[in-house]
């Protein structure tokens, strides 16, 4: 939250942007957290090639000595800094989600539904996007019914299409601009309205950073490659301004030079 004193700088707030799937032009969906996470784990997962051979290593070579022999020499001549892809970053937080803040400024859908509508919004990430032409809340009624009646609505011939998920970018401030995947996805609702909608919850979310790699496997056609585009552009940036910080303290970079015993 913003400090009350004068002159205090504004907070920004992380968010997540979405752009839809299948438009010529995408217009982004901003999704701001209402608090800031006060915390965030980031883990780095390098490509581990020698724990891929020691596992073929050992399901292809039960009772056979040689099958053995050839994948313990392949496992040697195996380069153990071999990384042929970025590492797999995930990050894991926390977003606490409050009526409070509503409620007193006088939100009539925070006063009914508390915070159900927040967290039905970060919860729709996880899904695809629903594009049939009765897509609406009385027409997915009537196509279940219809369907389990056996009056048309559902056709079980028909093959199940390919869905995906609309590009997500996850923005931390300037300094951290990535598209990344939800992994997982968990809600813990704390306290209730009296008319049993959440009134607190807490969502805990990891996050896969899409690499360069990863992207290329997105379906860019006519409709997504701009964003696709976006998406490498953005892990570009924040790639590089890591590399830009890494370089910009040369004072301890001497005192290291300075250390070594050559």
């Amino acid at each position: 939250m913003a400090s009350g004193f004068p002159g205090s700088p504004s907070l920004l707030k992380g968010a997540f942007i979405q752009f839809p799937i299948g438009t010529a032009l995408p217009i982004p969906d901003i999704i701001a957290f209402q608090y800031n996470p006060e915390s965030m784990k980031r883990d780095l997962h390098p490509w581990k090639p020698l724990d891929e051979e020691t596992g073929s290593a050992t399901s292809s070579a039960q009772g056979d000595a040689t099958a053995f022999a050839a994948a313990a020499a392949a496992k040697d001549k195996a380069n153990p800094v071999a990384q042929p892809f970025d590492p797999i970053e995930t990050m894991t937080m926390a977003i606490e989600l409050d009526a409070a803040d509503g409620m007193d400024d006088g939100d009539l859908v925070a006063a009914v539904t508390g915070i159900a509508g927040r967290i039905a919004e970060l919860e729709l990430l996880c899904y695809p996007p629903d594009d049939t032409p009765d897509s609406g809340l009385l027409g997915s009624i009537k196509s279940t019914i219809g369907g389990a009646l056996g009056l048309g609505g559902v056709n079980t011939a028909d093959k199940v299409p390919k869905k995906e998920v609309p590009i997500l970018l996850f923005c931390w401030g300037p300094g951290r601009i990535v598209p990344v995947r939800i992994t997982t996805f968990s809600v813990e609702e704390l306290q209730y309205m009296p008319t049993l909608y959440p009134y607190r919850a807490k969502v805990s979310i990891t996050l896969q950073v899409l690499t360069e790699d990863n992207l290329q496997n997105v379906a860019a056609d006519t409709a997504n490659g701009k964003v696709v585009e976006l998406a490498r552009f953005c892990y570009r940036y924040t790639q590089k301004q890591k590399k830009v910080l890494a370089g910009s303290i040369p004072s301890l970079v001497g005192k290291a030079l300075g250390a070594l015993p050559f």
